[in-house]
């Protein structure tokens, strides 16, 4: 019994370590599938008129509380504008007393350049929202030397506040020449105060980085694009306050499958991870710039906490793009015979 009161105590002082701390924002192994969430420059940086994304990352299936994060995204190509419009909403759900954030947030990007390159810039504005349910929690008033957890007993340990609203903003730029993708954004430029004590916690800029190359191994062939064959290697790199994290992975795509494999360092916020995934274009419509994209990938951890100790995590996700029956034809890519970010994955 005194070993279960112990578990429980430990498990509170870990609980609210992590509550009063400064938070960290969820990353995805799927990066080029969330271009969004990755970079608001990406915004409307596509072939056809429209774009919906999903996905879904359920992290450390065996540790106790879940950790699941769901993000989905519409955005809008808009040639005559310079760039495109979209709608950004992130909802994440971490341990036994769900502490819940919610952010719903509008883009713009807005893009310079010719047939051999293009150069976007993006802004991002929106509201989040930050919950706990301390219902879910165990406190030391209700913990007997002798019992264990009391039954029935009431929770006098609440925080003062359970319910967060904060404005949150970022930036970022994006440029595709030649075969090369580079970009970077800066999040939470306003470092928004999202404690539940009332006392000043705020919340650290996320700054990540990403570069992808794009090997054409039939460039000598006088084939269709969708037909080619690429090897495309890949970094991102991600900062905020004291925790970094790089992924470095390459992927190996051939008409409308792509198989990948990355390493992902874990730092202080978890273990190091080996991450392998599969992309599939099911169904793409060259003539009305038409896709429906199916991927999924799983982490396995290598470093730090065992597989067995976290099962890996696991993602799941769902793209579309179309070409609008209004707009047909009439309206061409301003820089026709350039690539684009949509044209690297």
């Amino acid at each position: 019994m005194k070993n279960l009161v112990m578990r429980w105590v430990l498990f509170l002082m870990i609980l609210l370590k992590s509550i009063t701390s400064f938070a960290q924002d969820h990353l995805y192994s799927e990066f080029f599938n969330s271009p969004l969430y990755l970079n608001p420059a990406l915004t409307g940086q596509f072939k056809a008129d429209l774009r919906v994304d999903l996905i879904y990352r359920n992290q450390w299936t065996n540790v106790p509380g879940p950790l699941s994060y769901f993000t989905g995204s519409i955005d809008y190509n808009i040639p005559r504008l310079g760039g495109g419009i979209g709608l950004l909403f992130t909802r994440g759900s971490e341990g036994t007393a769900y502490l819940d954030k919610t952010n719903f947030s509008a883009l713009y990007s807005y893009s310079v350049g010719s047939e051999d390159f293009v150069l976007s810039f993006g802004l991002q504005a929106g509201m989040t929202n930050r919950t706990i349910d301390y219902g879910k929690l165990i406190f030391a008033n209700q913990i007997d030397p002798t019992l264990g957890i009391i039954p029935g007993s009431s929770n006098a340990g609440d925080l003062p506040f359970n319910n967060k609203f904060y404005f949150d903003t970022g930036v970022g730029t994006n440029l595709a020449i030649g075969d090369f993708n580079i970009g970077a954004a800066v999040q939470h430029i306003n470092q928004p105060n999202e404690s539940f004590t009332g006392m000043p916690d705020k919340l650290p800029m996320r700054i990540n980085t990403h570069v992808s190359y794009r090997l054409d191994l039939n460039s000598m062939d006088n084939m269709d694009d969708d037909d080619k064959t690429y090897v495309i290697p890949s970094v991102v790199f991600y900062k905020q306050s004291n925790f970094d994290s790089y992924s470095v992975g390459v992927q190996y795509k051939r008409r409308g499958v792509n198989v990948g494999v990355s390493y992902r360092s874990g730092a202080e916020t978890g273990p190091s991870a080996l991450v392998l995934s599969l992309i599939f274009d099911i169904f793409v419509n060259r003539d009305g710039a038409e896709k429906f994209r199916f991927g999924v990938s799983h982490d396995s951890a290598v470093q730090g906490l065992t597989y067995g100790n976290t099962a890996g995590s696991t993602e799941g996700s769902l793209g579309y793009e179309t070409t609008l029956p209004s707009n047909g034809n009439n309206d061409p890519p301003r820089f026709e015979g350039a690539h684009r970010c949509y044209e690297f994955y």
